[in-house]
C-alpha cells in the first residue's frame, strides 16, 4: 500500500431516486417527499443545481417493507436523464429479470438521448417474491452472483466490442452487435456499470468485472476491510475500481438535534415492516457461510433505514459532517450516496451547507486515498 495527497478528484455526491412510495425510513415520522414523476423532476434538477453529480433509481417490483407502490428503475431513470442537463443517473437492474442484451440496449439508447450520461447497477436480488411470483427460478445466494458475474461480462463486451460471443452457464451470446455504441464521452468508454453487494462473491463480482463498487453503509473499519478486499481482487484482475457508500444524512444546526432525529426515527420504526424485511434479506446475508453479505451483522436499528445507512454515522451539525466525509474520502470513498427524511429541503441544504465545506476541507487537506501502487 501507498498514499498519495495528490491528483485526487473531490468527492463525488449522489442521491437515493424516490422512485417508490413511503420514503427510505421503515417509520412512521412524516417524510416529506414523493415517488411522483413532477416531485422527481424538480429533485434532480436541485441535485444537479447543488452539486451532486448522480442519482441512483431503486428497483422494486412488489409492494413490501415500506414501498407500497414503487414506479420502475430503468424508466424512470429515462425521464430523469432527459429532464437534465449534467445528472448523471444510475438504473438498479437485477440479472433474472432482465436479459443482458435487452438492458445494453436500453442503456446504450438512454446514454444517447443524455450525451453520455446513462449508468447501470447490477445487483443480485434480495425479494424472492419478485423471482418466483413470475415462475422464475430464485438461486441460492452464491448462484445468483455468479449469473451476476456472467451478466457484468456480457454487458461490458455489449458495451464495448462487435461481433460478441458469449459461453456461460447462464448466459450465451452468438456473434451479436448493438448499434449506436456509447455516445462519445472523454475518458469514459462506456455507460458507467456499478456492482451492488457486500458478500464474499459480491466483493469478487465488484473487483473483477465493474467499474464501481457500492456498500451498504460502514463504519470507518467497516469500509476498509471492504476496500482492502475488493481492490487486492481488482488488481489481481489488472483493474481498479471505484467505491461508493450508502449513507444516511442527518444535518442539523447541532449535534444534539441530530441525535434527537435519528432516535425519533428510530422510536417510531414499523417494527412488524422491519422485521418482515429482516426475514427476507437472510437470503442476502447470514446465508452465507462467511456472514460477509448484506445485512449478515445488522441490528435492528440499522434495518430501519434499510441499506445500513444510519451506520456511516453523517449525522450532526454541517461541519461534523463534512469533516467525516473528508475522512471517508481520505480511506478511500469515491462517491456517497445520500438519502434524507425531508427529501427536497435537505438535499438542497446538503449541497448548499455541506459539500461547500467538503470543498473547503478537500483543498486544506490534500486528502490521501490509499491505492495500489501497481494498479
Amino acid at each position: 500500500m501507498t498514499e498519495t495527497t495528490a491528483g485526487l478528484e473531490p468527492t463525488k455526491f449522489a442521491y437515493w431516486v424516490p422512485n417508490v412510495s413511503g420514503g427510505l425510513v421503515v417509520s412512521s415520522i412524516e417524510q416529506r417527499t414523493s415517488f411522483d414523476l413532477d416531485y422527481n423532476i424538480e429533485l434532480a434538477r436541485t441535485a444537479e443545481r447543488v452539486g451532486f453529480e448522480y442519482a441512483l433509481s431503486q428497483v422494486r417490483y412488489l409492494s413490501s417493507y415500506g414501498a407500497a407502490q414503487q414506479h420502475e428503475s430503468t424508466s424512470t431513470s429515462l425521464a430523469l436523464l432527459l429532464a437534465t442537463e449534467k445528472l448523471k443517473v444510475i438504473a438498479a437492474v437485477h440479472p433474472g429479470l432482465w436479459e443482458p442484451a435487452v438492458l445494453a440496449k436500453f442503456l446504450l439508447t438512454a446514454d444517447n438521448f443524455s450525451k453520455g450520461r446513462a449508468a447501470v447497477n447490477v445487483v443480485s436480488g434480495w425479494f424472492k417474491d419478485e423471482f418466483t411470483k413470475l415462475g422464475l427460478p430464485w438461486l441460492d445466494h452464491d448462484e445468483r452472483y455468479r449469473r451476476s458475474g456472467e451478466f457484468l461480462q456480457v454487458l461490458r463486451k455489449l458495451l464495448t466490442e462487435e461481433n460478441v460471443r458469449f459461453a456461460g452457464d447462464f448466459y450465451r451470446v452468438n456473434d451479436f452487435t448493438l448499434r449506436p455504441g456509447p455516445y462519445p464521452v472523454p475518458g469514459r468508454p462506456h455507460p458507467e456499470i456499478f456492482q451492488g453487494g457486500n458478500s464474499t462473491a459480491a466483493r469478487f463480482n465488484g473487483g473483477a468485472y465493474a467499474d464501481w463498487y457500492f456498500s451498504n453503509g460502514k463504519d470507518f473499519d467497516g469500509f476498509t476491510e471492504q476496500y482492502d478486499e475488493v481492490t487486492r481482487i481488482a488488481a489481481e484482475h489488472g483493474r481498479r475500481v471505484r467505491f461508493g457508500l450508502n449513507g444516511f444524512a442527518i444535518v442539523r444546526d447541532t449535534e444534539a438535534e441530530a441525535r434527537e432525529q435519528l432516535r425519533e426515527i428510530i422510536a417510531k420504526a414499523d417494527t412488524e415492516a422491519v422485521e418482515g424485511f429482516r426475514t427476507s434479506v437472510q437470503q442476502a446475508g447470514p446465508a452465507t457461510a462467511d456472514r460477509k453479505g448484506m445485512w449478515a451483522d445488522s441490528s435492528f436499528e440499522d434495518l430501519v433505514q434499510y441499506n445500513d445507512g444510519f451506520r456511516t454515522q453523517l449525522i450532526g451539525t454541517p461541519e461534523q459532517v463534512a469533516r467525516r466525509i473528508v475522512e471517508y474520502r481520505r480511506r478511500g470513498v469515491d462517491l456517497l450516496l445520500l438519502g434524507f427524511l425531508h427529501f427536497q429541503d435537505e438535499l438542497e441544504q446538503f449541497g448548499e451547507k455541506v459539500i461547500p465545506l467538503v470543498r473547503e476541507l478537500e483543498a486544506q487537506t490534500g486528502v490521501a486515498q490509499r491505492h495500489h501502487a501497481d494498479v
